[in-house]
């Protein structure tokens, strides 16, 4: 099954030979891949502009509209642009990034690492969707190299921290939400505003630098460890497009408060491929998750928190209860004390990450998200 089907269309931000950006959905068919340059097609200005904002900010009426005016072009013999003769570009200009940590699996996990003689989850977890405010500036397109980021470490044998490259820089597999309806200052969005508010998903890698992390995250968690890169992809999936990949999640015990639900207990049937230069080392399921988007963004604006245009929230690492479902490295080697086949356990410089996503399409089979890659460089300093 073609995974950039009529069922998929996802959009993104493209040029053509270092031409002016613009808004394009990609489509596969048996000839190749497309990218349908929309300004061209449709000659409307939301869709000259160097990143999906505007048209997104127009809300779920235009967004449906929308779709079924794609369709109808490529449907109708629209002459698209190959794939291959475009530059794909940051598909969103980043409001505001929240990371959450919605996994109870990798939850647990990082706190049997990190925390051996204490209970693996904190008090609060159970209760409520925990997150923290990541850096927007840093969020870029599937394809940019990472630099290995520096700061201070300090080992359990070690004294006092020293200043360095990160030796333990790693991954979190996950899936970010794109808002492109905002909502206003002092208000709440209910778990019943998901598809309100929020106009697809894309494929996101958090990459973290653990050995920073672990020594700066108490008290007030995550910094530097964190807000040197995250990578998405260059294409954002309609919410549309996921109709048919809505699951309800394992079961949340207890109970959470009124205003996270009960019944916002769905989630997305995404199943997740880490890739470690050209071997598959894990495939984790979204389906496993715990907190789910609509609670994720319900939690989000509880405070009267306003959502803007371009904001992007993330579901923290996904893993399963499988040792070959774990969505980073911290897990798959255990901190460093199972190393992976090979020896490895954290990433080194050269190494390439791919994370590739693929979910059940309304036309019966699989649709194939745009993946993530990312290669490790040098510190520089």
């Amino acid at each position: 099954m073609n995974g950039f089907g009529l069922d998929h269309l996802p959009y993104g931000v493209f040029s053509v030979a270092g031409g002016p950006r613009r808004v394009g959905v990609r489509f596969d068919d048996d000839e190749g891949s497309w990218v349908v340059d929309l300004h061209g097609e449709t000659g409307r200005p939301e869709f000259a502009e160097s990143s999906l904002n505007t048209f997104m900010a127009l809300g779920p009426e235009v967004w449906r509209q929308t779709r079924d005016e794609v369709r109808a072009l490529i449907e109708g013999g629209c002459e698209p642009l190959p794939l291959e003769e475009v530059t794909l570009h940051l598909p969103v200009e980043v409001a505001d990034y929240v990371d959450f940590y919605a996994s109870l699996d990798h939850a647990s996990n990082v706190g049997k690492i990190f925390r051996p003689d204490s209970e693996p989850l904190t008090p609060n977890w159970r209760h409520l969707p925990i997150g923290y405010h990541g850096r927007a500036g840093t969020v870029v397109v599937s394809g940019t190299p990472v630099t290995r980021p520096s700061g201070q470490r300090k080992a359990p044998d070690e004294a006092t921290p020293t200043y360095g490259p990160s030796r333990r820089l790693d991954i979190e597999a996950e899936l970010g939400f794109v808002v492109g309806a905002p909502s206003e200052l002092g208000s709440s969005v209910p778990v019943t505003g998901l598809a309100d508010h929020v106009f697809g998903v894309t494929g996101l890698n958090d990459w973290s630098a653990r050995d920073i992390q672990a020594w700066e995250y108490v008290p007030l968690g995550p910094f530097l460890g964190k807000s040197f890169a995250t990578s998405v992809s260059p294409w954002v999936t309609p919410l549309a497009a996921l109709d048919a990949a809505w699951v309800d999640l394992p079961g949340q015990d207890p109970e959470p408060l009124p205003y996270l639900g009960p019944g916002a207990t769905r989630g997305l049937d995404i199943d997740i491929e880490v890739e470690l230069n050209g071997e598959v080392v894990s495939r984790p399921p979204y389906r496993s998750m715990y907190w789910s988007p609509a609670q994720m963004l319900a939690h989000l604006t509880v405070n009267g928190a306003s959502l803007r245009t371009g904001d992007l929230f993330a579901s923290g690492t996904v893993s399963g209860p499988e040792p070959g479902q774990r969505g980073s490295f911290l897990e798959l080697c255990w901190g460093g004390q199972e190393p992976l086949p090979g020896g490895r356990t954290f990433l080194e410089d050269g190494d390439q990450v791919v994370l590739r996503y693929s979910a059940p399409g309304t036309g019966g089979g699989r649709i194939t998200l745009g993946e993530v890659t990312g290669r490790v460089e040098t510190a520089r300093h």
